[in-house]
């Protein structure tokens, strides 16, 4: 593992995490714009006829996205090592053109740009094969599991020029919207929270059982997201601590991990602090965060994004849409997309770094920077 992240100093995080608590003139837990309704938005307008030549990867997770419902997108290709989850992406995306492998599918050059919603633990690799064969990516969260794929992506991204987006489903929720309009309007954040629950996840099926005994700060950007996501800023130093989980799932298993909740308090790169929450045994379910505002928001903002007519919302919170709208015209206007490489690898790594910590008791660690040098 890439060793730019390392312990800190517990006193001093607690000394500056405590000291600006003291200075928040007005404390308000409120959801932004809470009582108010949502600001009007001017409705989608087509920037171009175009269609971005798609292919998708992974019959699971990947038939959610409406991609074909887009009327500035054709998915030209499917992919998956499943022979049923190629037949349900084909007729999902009405596609007759398959691959058995990602690495079969971007040999295809027909296609612009790839969806890969392939198992978790393979994302960096995966989209750094997709881009270094001149194609555009998205990708499911977690955009990496190790600190070294995080380097490989980014310095991927920087020697392809390529367009890269993680579709964290977060970034779209709407009372992340709101308080992403309210910080940009000089609303002052000095406190979030985010959480993810999602009780039994490691018992479900998968890839080579990747989820099972996962460690829950592997996949922390439904939470970071509640900061990242809001604010572009970052998370700098953590201490997280973790819940044995029980039975032999925990004692032995592939991460050698032991925990299956983890709780993280961080300090960010304001100075102000973000606690993180990933459970696996919980009565609890959902992405979920809360903002505190330095005093009470009153402004009128929007909390959704223009969609084209014909694609809805969709699941996690209406954000498939979104994210899939965003991805496609970030290519169309030769722009960065929101959730960038160095935004998705702001919301990934400090994951890392905090399940490091719980294996160190709560130890307080850096975590890198992967922003644009």
């Amino acid at each position: 593992m890439n060793q730019a992240a390392s312990p800190v100093s517990r006193r001093g995080f607690l000394e500056a995490g405590i000291g600006v608590l003291g200075t928040a003139t007005a404390l308000a837990m409120a959801t932004p714009s809470a009582g108010a309704e949502a600001a009007a938005l001017p409705a989608w307008k087509p920037i171009s006829d175009r269609k971005i030549r798609l292919g998708v990867v992974g019959g699971g997770f990947g038939s959610a996205f409406q991609w074909h419902r887009h009327p500035n997108c054709q998915v030209v290709a499917i992919s998956d090592l499943q022979p049923a989850r190629r037949d349900h992406l084909m007729r999902v995306f009405q596609c007759q053109k398959a691959y058995d492998s990602l690495e079969e599918l971007v040999q295809d050059d027909s296609i612009e740009a790839v969806a890969v919603f392939t198992d978790a633990p393979s994302h960096g690799r995966h989209c750094a094969l997709v881009m270094n064969r001149g194609k555009h990516c998205i990708s499911a969260v977690p955009a990496a599991f190790t600190l070294d794929d995080c380097q490989l992506l980014k310095e991927t991204k920087e020697k392809t020029g390529l367009k890269y987006m993680m579709a964290e489903t977060s970034y779209y929720h709407q009372d992340v919207i709101r308080a992403r309009y309210l910080v940009a309007a000089g609303c002052k954040l000095v406190y979030s929270e985010g959480q993810y629950y999602h009780d039994g996840v490691t018992a479900l099926g998968s890839w080579k059982n990747w989820r099972r005994a996962l460690p829950p700060m592997f996949y922390p950007t439904h939470s970071t997201a509640y900061y990242v996501g809001v604010t572009g800023k970052r998370l700098v130093r953590v201490s997280c601590l973790g819940l044995p989980g029980k039975g032999e799932e925990w004692e032995k298993n592939q991460y050698q991990n032991p925990f299956v909740n983890e709780s993280a308090a961080f300090h960010t790169s304001e100075g102000t602090m973000f606690r993180c929450n990933v459970f696996w045994k919980c009565d609890a379910g959902g992405e979920t965060g809360l903002f505190v505002w330095e005093s009470t928001p009153r402004r009128n903002v929007p909390d959704h994004v223009p969609l084209p007519p014909t694609l809805e919302p969709g699941g996690h919170g209406g954000s498939h849409g979104p994210l899939v709208n965003e991805f496609l015209t970030a290519i169309l206007e030769n722009r960065e997309p929101a959730v960038n490489v160095y935004e998705a690898l702001a919301m990934t790594a400090p994951g890392i770094v905090a399940h490091q910590s719980a294996l160190k008791g709560g130890e307080l660690w850096k975590v890198p920077s992967y922003d644009k040098a």
